[in-house]
């Protein structure tokens, strides 16, 4: 197999942006996964954040994990896949100046292009675990990412919620995200074709969708036609690997009873319950003495 550079996979993601047919991306987690997906056809990858905090952490998606952290692990990915990945970079892990910051190191680890988002991490105590950030805010991330990358083929995903705002406010985002710079828009929280036209069609950039396996946004032509290039529907690879480790050791371990479900392993393993009296302890007697 003649082995693509960075650099080239770069380009291939550009190249399937600026395309006419939409792709679904496979969640990938691991040098192994990023073969398989390589290997059953998938054009691209994409390398969760959420996963990555449980596979380094074992914690819940409440932004513990670290740039460093996030680096090491979407690296050993980039340095086997064929196919273009897509890192999530979540919040750019603080201001844009981190932002920059960030841009760097997963230029260097490998990824073809990386999403940013506009969501107010880490969440204040008690606010909405999905608020935003001020639209100005997060369009100079976008502008400082532009200013950060030395290959000008990594492509800038500018992502936003579309299920926590208005429309009026996720138009006026994403028109700012594309005056930015950014290469494409990712949109979280579209509930169907008539949702995801109010939402785009202003916007000239195309379009990556995280649907999550939304049934009513499942028409790959009316995706195409509606500018639409990524969809990623997900991460069920890691959380089948998780049941199927769970499963597997309980069979050898011989204990008897009712199994668990995947919300509840979720739950005990990544030490929820903890977080939760921690954040109670800490966070809220803090936001009391303020």
């Amino acid at each position: 197999m003649i082995e693509r550079s960075h650099h080239d996979l770069r380009k291939a993601f550009a190249e399937l942006l600026h395309g006419s047919v939409c792709k679904f991306a496979a969640s990938v987690f691991d040098p192994i996964s990023a073969r398989m997906a390589a290997d059953l056809g998938f054009e691209v990858a994409i390398q969760g954040g959420s996963v990555a905090s449980l596979q380094v952490l074992g914690a819940p998606d409440i932004a513990l994990l670290t740039l460093d952290e996030y680096v090491e692990q979407v690296g050993r990915v980039g340095r086997v896949s064929q196919i273009p990945v897509i890192a999530d970079a979540d919040h750019g892990y603080g201001n844009a100046l981190n932002v920059m910051r960030t841009v760097t190191e997963l230029q260097k680890a490998g990824v073809a292009a990386l999403t940013l988002e506009d969501t107010h991490l880490p969440a204040p105590y008690g606010a909405p675990a999905q608020g935003l950030i001020a639209t100005q805010e997060a369009a100079s991330k976008i502008y400082a990412a532009r200013f950060a990358r030395s290959d000008q083929a990594l492509s800038i995903i500018a992502r936003t919620n579309a299920a926590v705002t208005s429309i009026e406010d996720s138009v006026a985002r994403t028109r700012a995200y594309e005056q930015a710079g950014a290469d494409a828009i990712g949109l979280v929280g579209v509930e169907d074709f008539e949702h995801l036209h109010a939402l785009t069609a202003h916007l000239s950039v195309p379009i990556m969708l995280i649907n999550y396996a939304n049934p009513a946004l499942r028409d790959i032509e009316r995706l195409s036609a509606a500018n639409v290039r990524i969809v990623v529907n997900g991460h069920a690879p890691y959380l089948s690997a998780i049941e199927a480790t769970y499963a597997t050791l309980r069979e050898q371990s011989g204990v008897q009873g009712r199994e668990l479900s995947l919300p509840e392993l979720l739950e005990r393993y990544t030490r929820s319950d903890d977080y939760r009296e921690w954040a109670m302890n800490w966070l809220k007697s803090a936001q009391a003495s303020n």
